[in-house]
């Protein structure tokens, strides 16, 4: 569930980046904006890694979602670093990948389960009758 929580904060960060981005293009205080915006999105992609190592150590999870975090920490750096150079034709598409990436990896996070076991999120069925009337045997 926190990896889930962590990976959404980081999602909605890179959505909200190239809207300051587009302020910073048009307003004095854009500038102001998207740094904020990109201490942010550093702030959330570090969250993202101690949220990965937490459930894997102590909660006995994969591993794999730490490799995931730290390498997507590493283009948030490289992204940055980008970003203050100036470097705008490698800044934007590297932008796009990253937010790209995140929706992905939010759409294969396991989802939440309910005290029976079944999902509280995705995939859920409700049990349906047959066209006679009679009740599906689960």
């Amino acid at each position: 569930m926190f990896l889930r929580i962590a990976i959404t904060l980081q999602t909605v960060a890179l959505f909200t980046a190239p809207i300051t981005a587009g302020l910073l293009l048009t307003s004095p205080s854009g500038r102001t904006l998207h740094s904020a915006s990109a201490y942010g999105v550093f702030a959330v992609a570090v969250l993202h890694l101690i949220v990965a190592i937490l459930v894997w150590r102590p909660g006995g999870g994969s591993p794999r979602p730490i490799l995931y975090a730290a390498g997507f920490l590493a283009l948030v750096l490289a992204q940055v670093a980008l970003g203050i150079a100036q470097m705008v034709t490698l800044h934007v598409p590297l932008g796009v990948l990253l937010f790209g990436l995140s929706l992905l990896q939010l759409s294969r996070v396991p989802a939440v389960r309910d005290a029976a076991g079944g999902s509280t999120t995705r995939g859920v069925r409700p049990r349906a009758s047959y066209a006679g009337g009679a009740p599906r045997a689960d």
